[in-house]
């Protein structure tokens, strides 16, 4: 069965050439030019991945964005996106973006991006829900079924990706994970991003579970190696 994918792109040449190689790869595709038709046949369709640029008229990428979240969590959304910088790049991840891809770029890097995505959002759908399950260190616990997250009884919110990393962390407690350890399993063995993406994603978390820095530190950084999660060192 062929593989669905919806192109959010107004520069023609791009989502042309773009419409062009996904096919020849054997997916079928459509593609729109601007936001509020690319929301409009996304939730008109079933689609197995999103490509989507970040600077479209109408309604931009990072607002188009949210809306899919909010529809799907799960659904894989690669930006192409000017930005090269590193917070430009969190921001599109923090928003729910499985991953990222700056212009220009080249056709067959986004290709294999596009296959990674797709085996990861396989590997989700495939994947045993949990029903009840909580995991908890000290006075921090997490439901996986509920994606509730509670330290002591104040509820904590955060992004999907902040989840799965708070997951990863909580099941390999007292265990230091390399960056490495952390990207394959948390973003994905052909994540082919920044490793340092994991330093800011680990400051968010910490600042969430601890906002007023008060609270026995949860996270530790072990300097040269990575991180672990354990109640005291």
């Amino acid at each position: 069965m062929k593989h669905s994918i919806l192109i959010v792109e107004d520069e023609e040449k791009i989502a042309r050439l773009l419409e062009i190689e996904l096919q020849f790869e054997g997916y079928q595709v459509c593609k729109e030019k601007d936001g509020i038709d690319g929301l409009e046949t996304y939730c008109k369709g079933n689609w197995d991945l999103v490509l989507l640029d970040i600077m479209i008229p109408g309604l931009n990428g990072i607002e188009l964005l949210r809306r899919i979240r909010k529809h799907d969590a799960n659904v894989p959304v690669i930006l192409l996106t000017a930005k090269s910088s590193i917070a430009d790049k969190v921001e599109g991840l923090d928003l729910g973006a499985n991953d990222y891809v700056t212009k220009p770029f080249v056709i067959e890097e986004l290709l294999a991006r596009v296959r990674a995505a797709l085996r990861v959002g396989a590997t989700k759908d495939m994947a045993p829900q949990v029903v009840d399950q909580w995991l908890s260190a000290g006075d921090l616990r997490l439901h996986e079924g509920t994606r509730e997250v509670l330290r002591g009884e104040h509820n904590i919110e955060l992004t999907p990706r902040e989840f799965d990393l708070l997951v990863h962390l909580l099941r390999h407690q007292r265990q230091v994970l390399s960056r490495e350890q952390l990207l394959e399993n948390v973003w994905g063995i052909d994540y082919m991003g920044d490793t340092n993406v994991v330093d800011v994603y680990i400051r968010y978390v910490r600042n969430k579970i601890d906002p007023t820095r008060q609270l026995p530190e949860m996270i530790h950084t072990v300097r040269g190696i990575g991180y672990v999660l354990k109640e005291s060192l």
